[in-house]
């Protein structure tokens, strides 16, 4: 278990997480910490560091130190991490193959950042990822590419996370798994895209003017829907709307 950057500032810092709530993640960050404990899963704590003079995790800072609730919880190994994955410039990827551990749940802060970044880090190098969907979070993203509430990212993220880059799974179903010796459900980008292969034409069309209309602009197609619901051989949306 790989315990990401459960530090206090995503508690009461800079970085406060918004969703799922502290009080959901947290009691099941401790819960699966507890489990693997029990089951003799080897627990990873990552620990992000920054330089003195940074604004979040500062080295030293009370941001920057682990939070009450898993500082002092047993653990195999201590991890400082000055990167988003884990497994980037750490003695992570050696630990690992030294005590021939090929699966990893991920657990911890943010969901977009350090638990995706080594999720997917851990997928390139062959390695089995998990990601506890209520033992994780983020908050509120905004900039000049737009905004994101913090459920909207989260929730995102774990689709795309498991089209293939690990199993997404509660806390619970993952208890159930480890008592089970089973494993976690997986996905793949083939099956996760199912639904858009069975789009009707008309379906499309809407997407498409929809998408146009949240940009501000008007669809440039005076196509209708029956016209490409009926389109001869050879035809298809995309050369009707000019693509």
């Amino acid at each position: 278990m790989i315990v990401i950057d459960v530090q206090n500032e995503y508690v009461d810092g800079k970085l406060p997480i918004g969703y799922p709530s502290l009080h959901v993640s947290i009691p099941n960050i401790m819960m699966a910490m507890d489990a693997a404990t029990d089951a003799g899963v080897p627990i990873v704590v990552v620990q992000h560091v920054a330089p003195e003079s940074s604004p979040i995790f500062a080295k030293g800072s009370q941001g920057g130190a682990l939070h009450e609730s898993i500082a002092g919880h047993p653990r195999a190994l201590l991890v400082e991490k000055t990167e988003d994955s884990a497994l980037d410039g750490t003695e992570l990827a050696a630990w690992l193959a030294s005590n021939n551990i090929d699966t990893l749940t991920l657990t911890g802060y943010m969901t977009q950042n350090c638990v995706e970044a080594t999720a997917r880090d851990a997928t390139q190098r062959g390695l089995t990822a998990e990601v506890l969907s209520d033992a994780t979070g983020t908050l509120d993203v905004s900039n000049t590419a737009g905004a994101l509430s913090a459920r909207a990212l989260h929730e995102s993220v774990l689709v795309v996370l498991q089209s293939g880059f690990a199993a997404v799974a509660t806390t619970e179903a993952w208890l159930d798994a480890v008592r089970a010796t089973a494993a976690l459900p997986t996905s793949d980008i083939f099956a996760s895209t199912e639904p858009a292969r069975h789009l009707t034409a008309r379906e499309k069309l809407e997407r498409f003017g929809a998408a146009a209309r949240e940009k501000g602009e008007e669809a440039e197609s005076s196509v209708e829907a029956t016209e490409i619901e009926a389109a001869g051989p050879g035809e298809t949306l995309g050369t009707r709307l000019g693509f």
